[in-house]
């Protein structure tokens, strides 16, 4: 059995616990923490799913030396890499874009001991972390029964995170000035948690699957799939947000989309980095705020620059000004049912954001 059947035997046993009753009352909260921040803390749990995972398999390795590179190491990096981010992928739980190894507090060259150095922001998160680590590795039969509690915290946490978008009745009374009144207090609630900066994207998003499916101009187009939002611009293996790929595969547009941030110097240079290691054709800057008003002459220099030396196009616009113009060329209709389909299966959003756009989208006529 490899790490992949492994990983989804495990899970497939995950939904009942019933039959696991010898874990300390201690280690137990530090398991439920874990998998209530699963969404929240992709990194942490995804390296430990991994360690749990090889624990069980290699029960004789030591897997608090989860680098090659230390005696009697191994590449938990690798094992993440090759199997559990892709099953998980595969079984719809959270996970990062390629490996929990990626995150700077986690691939520190040294034992994940209970004294670990790794700077972790969360201080209870990583202590949870050292301590299912420090217990498993000295009970390792105990690396299935663990590994099953958190993947059922997992899935209860998100069996809670499902609501229902309400559909349409009425598409008849639909109108681009209420659809947009309706996105902007979508976008500028304040949630007081986190994920709200992904509902832009899924409106962009939304808006390009109907350009794909409406305007000819993207007809032999199609669309990347979405990854997650909370990945770093700098450590990103996308050219941005949202890609659109030509018929012959090459990026023809990428689009980042910010929620709060002004469009400074910083986005646009990132941008710069990106345009020179994707080659798109146009680069789309949108957000919900404005431009930094005092490095205007900067970024106007700088897309001058890009046009000039790479025939990129770098367009900068806010969010709902795009949408607002994009909408008279396709289905209303059409437009808010993607929205709300994306709104209501996205795993990074709280439910908090889909309950919000139930409420207002009532306002347009529903169920």
């Amino acid at each position: 059995m490899n790490h992949k059947q492994k990983l989804k035997n495990i899970y497939s046993l995950s939904f009942s616990i019933a039959d696991i009753k010898d874990i300390p009352q201690q280690y137990l909260g530090y398991i439920s923490l874990i998998g209530e921040q699963a969404y929240q803390q992709k990194a942490v749990y995804t390296v430990l799913v991994t360690l749990l995972t090889y624990k069980s398999l290699s029960p004789e390795q030591d897997i608090r030396k989860h680098q090659s590179s230390m005696t009697g190491g191994f590449s938990g990096r690798n094992i993440d890499t090759l199997y559990i981010t892709p099953t998980l992928k595969e079984l719809g739980l959270p996970s990062m874009a390629e490996s929990g190894w990626l995150t700077r507090s986690l691939e520190q060259p040294y034992p994940y001991n209970l004294d670990y150095k790794g700077n972790m922001r969360n201080q209870e998160v990583k202590e949870a972390f050292l301590n299912i680590i420090d217990y498993v590795q000295s009970r390792p039969e105990q690396a299935d029964h663990v590994l099953r509690l958190i993947l059922n915290k997992v899935i209860e946490v998100k069996a809670k995170n499902i609501v229902n978008v309400a559909k349409l009745v009425n598409p008849d009374t639909l109108n681009i000035l209420s659809i947009v009144s309706c996105l902007e207090e979508h976008f500028s609630t304040n949630y007081k948690v986190r994920g709200g900066s992904k509902l832009p994207v899924l409106a962009i998003y939304a808006m390009y699957k109907s350009l794909l499916d409406e305007v000819k101009r993207y007809e032999k187009c199609t669309l990347a799939p979405l990854g997650s939002h909370t990945a770093s611009d700098l450590t990103s293996r996308s050219s941005g947000d949202i890609e659109v790929f030509d018929e012959q595969g090459q990026i023809c547009e990428a689009i980042e989309v910010k929620l709060d941030r002004e469009i400074d110097l910083t986005i646009v240079r990132i941008a710069y980095e990106k345009i020179i290691r994707f080659n798109p054709k146009r680069y789309y800057i949108l957000s919900c705020k404005n431009i930094k008003i005092s490095e205007i002459q900067e970024i106007n220099n700088i897309i001058s620059e890009v046009r000039a030396e790479h025939g990129c196009q770098i367009i900068i616009n806010g969010v709902i000004p795009t949408i607002q113009y994009y909408l008279r060329l396709i289905s209303l209709e059409v437009f808010v049912n993607n929205y709300s389909n994306l709104v209501s299966i996205d795993t990074e959003l709280q439910p908090i954001h889909k309950t919000k756009w139930n409420e207002l989208i009532e306002k347009l006529g529903v169920e």
